[in-house]
């Protein structure tokens, strides 16, 4: 199977068991960060990158009605379930918006699902698209988020679906292996798997790589253990 194909496979696996993963109890920690520069920073138009299932949107609907707010992700099942939701959102790469926007957002740790190569095209896209004056927010794991918190093995069950994750990190490399079982009937299961992989980057090299923007910001984000497993990142555009 091509690459590009593998990608999408793991991203639709992932988005048919987000909810399974504790990332929603978490979410509201992470966007209060998010929030609380957002609250106090002038904008008209904001670009959510990797939307997912639109819980950020929507919040950032209810709090800025009279903003245009805009979301991308590449998951059609991730942009489906958004659309459900009323939002404005396309299935479309960062690169192939034509639009600018005064606020870029990344939100729980998507540009440390790029390598090196990935995120250096990515982030050259970021300067792009954000007009001078803008922002780019974003946050990334952290060692101790990757080598501590993600390692080891996690199961669960609803019921109707059985899944296994099992993770592991080194070299700067992150691997989760997805494994699971959907209940098609009363006897039996529907397997599927997949590997998605994450990039230990930090504040540092994503500042190298976007050189017309500054960092105004960098906070550390406790969401699961007893250390920080996130920083939060500001980048204002020259």
């Amino acid at each position: 199977m091509p690459e590009v194909a593998k990608e999408q496979q793991a991203l639709d696996l992932y988005a048919k068991v987000e909810d399974l993963l504790g990332v929603k109890d978490a979410a509201p920690d992470l966007y209060a960060y998010y929030f609380r520069f957002l609250d106090r920073t002038g904008f008209d138009s904001l670009l959510d990158v990797g939307c997912g299932s639109g819980d950020f949107l929507l919040e950032l609907a209810r709090r800025f009605p009279a903003k245009r707010v805009k979301g991308i992700d590449l998951s059609p099942v991730m942009v489906e379930s958004s659309r459900q939701k009323g939002l404005d959102v396309q299935a479309v790469d960062l690169c192939d918006i034509s639009d600018s926007f005064d606020l870029l957002t990344t939100v729980f740790d998507m540009l440390n699902y790029l390598d090196r190569r990935a995120l250096k095209r990515f982030l050259s896209c970021v300067d792009e698209i954000v007009e001078s004056g803008g922002y780019f927010l974003c946050d990334i794991n952290t060692l101790y988020g990757f080598e501590v918190i993600s390692v080891g093995s996690y199961i669960v069950d609803d019921g109707n679906r059985f899944l296994t994750v099992d993770g592991e990190y080194g070299d700067l490399l992150y691997e989760s292996f997805f494994t699971l079982f959907e209940r098609s009937n009363e006897t039996c299961f529907r397997k599927s798997e997949a590997t998605i992989r994450q990039y230990y980057h930090t504040a540092e090299e994503i500042g190298t790589l976007l050189p017309n923007m500054k960092l105004l910001r960098e906070e550390s984000v406790t969401l699961y253990g007893e250390k920080p497993d996130k920083h939060f990142l500001v980048f204002q555009k020259n």
